[in-house]
């Protein structure tokens, strides 16, 4: 996958990520290019891999009441594949990332309610291998630009 050439491929990716339903005029316009400009540039990012789809974007606030934490996990070493398969089983965990750092992993779970969601943090931290877990509740979102 190539990454974007210049500050204009950069620019109409920002553009995109904050509204992919924004015309390809209007998108011409806020960028100083022409239309065929702005036209060839998203179907060079989408050829290479940059641009893989267009989405929407739910406000969770909007459409379900709830709570979400990031949860840290330590995992005993050669248990973390018994440990993402248990974790993928559960619906509430929405991503799960393997990172450096402190954890082994790092998973965004929602949960409708305060005690669901420490329920689930209890069976998470209940399952064979994990080691330790460290939660920290979302508050609110300041930015997201994740599908």
């Amino acid at each position: 996958m190539n990454t974007p050439t210049d500050a204009t491929d950069r620019a109409l990716l920002a553009l995109l990520q904050a509204n992919a339903r924004e015309s390809v005029t209007t998108l011409a316009k806020k960028l100083g290019v022409a239309r065929t400009t702005v036209l060839a540039r998203m179907q060079k990012l989408e050829a290479a891999g940059v641009i893989t789809g267009y989405s929407v974007r739910i406000n969770r606030a909007g459409v379900e009441a709830g709570l979400s934490a990031y949860v840290g996990l330590t995992v005993e070493p050669k248990r973390g594949r018994d440990v993402v398969k248990r974790l993928g089983r559960m619906p509430e965990v929405a991503l799960l990332a393997s990172v450096s750092g402190e954890f082994d992993y790092l998973a965004l779970v929602r949960a409708a309610s305060s005690s669901q969601l420490d329920a689930l943090l209890d069976e998470i931290g209940e399952l064979d291998g994990v080691v330790k877990t460290t939660s920290s509740v979302v508050l609110a979102e300041k930015l997201n630009r994740l599908a």
